[in-house]
């Protein structure tokens, strides 16, 4: 029975870390109100994660739109359904590919630069010296960046869809002859609101608490070693992109299950 204990002290070990983590992300949920009346911090948070990750998305925003019009458009035309070129690229940015993609881009770049960002606080003590002066670290350091993150990566991938749609523009009309103000008109009339842009926003919305929140509690409780450090940036990339993932197959199947 002794493979029956390690499975047992195994799952005791994952229900415990889980429990941990969730009360990590209660307790941070509780600092963020403190965040928010610090504007100052707030706004040079959101440079750090938003802006100077402002590259990468727009540079992939427009590649994605680049061979998402030239792929529709191959498979639309077999079935002479190319004006609905428009239709079907906004949406598909917009749904889905901006959210995820954008998040994905955002655990590989702002997440694993959280998570050192706050492991080498750790490992150089700073954190042990917010607490030896009665700070919260969670007020002072980590509820800042979450609020951060949460306002920063709808915007991001807004911006991601914004440029994919206007790359796609550029392949289908400039590149392949599509009518300008078919494409335009098609998506005017066939993209609602509130249903798919809205519910792309609120998709970011939970991709961004859970990519912030698992690299601040990488980068929180990583060893304070050049090694723990490096293995939580790797945690970080591989747990968020699951959540991402995992999340958006439960989102999808509960805000597009009816037409």
């Amino acid at each position: 029975m002794n493979w029956l204990a390690r499975l047992g002290a195994v799952a005791l070990d994952q229900l415990r870390g889980w429990g941990h983590a969730a009360l990590f992300f209660v307790e941070l949920g509780k600092a963020l109100p403190a965040a928010l009346r610090r504007p100052m911090l707030l706004v040079e948070q959101m440079y750090a994660i938003g802006n100077r990750s402002l590259i990468i998305i727009l540079a992939s925003g427009m590649a994605v739109g680049f061979v998402l019009a030239l792929q529709m458009y191959y498979a639309l035309v077999r079935y002479g359904a190319a004006d609905s070129l428009g239709l079907v690229v906004n949406l598909a940015l917009v749904r889905e590919l901006g959210p995820v993609v954008t998040a994905l881009l955002y655990a590989g770049r702002a997440g694993t630069s959280l998570t050192a960002e706050i492991g080498l606080m750790k490992a150089g003590e700073q954190i042990a010296a917010l607490e030896l002066m009665a700070v919260d670290p969670r007020q002072r350091v980590l509820a800042p960046r979450l609020a951060a993150g949460l306002l920063s990566m709808p915007l991001l991938a807004v911006l991601f869809s914004a440029i994919g749609i206007l790359g796609a523009w550029v392949v289908a009309v400039l590149l392949i002859g599509v009518d300008t103000g078919n494409f335009w008109s098609i998506q005017q009339s066939g993209v609602d609101i509130w249903r798919d842009i809205g519910n792309g926003i609120v998709k970011s919305f939970v991709f961004g608490v859970a990519c912030t929140v698992v690299a601040l509690y990488q980068g929180y409780e990583t060893e304070a070693t050049p090694e723990g450090v490096a293995y939580a940036t790797t945690r970080t990339v591989v747990i968020s992109s699951l959540w991402v993932l995992g999340m958006d197959f439960v989102l999808t199947a509960l805000m597009f299950s009816t037409p």
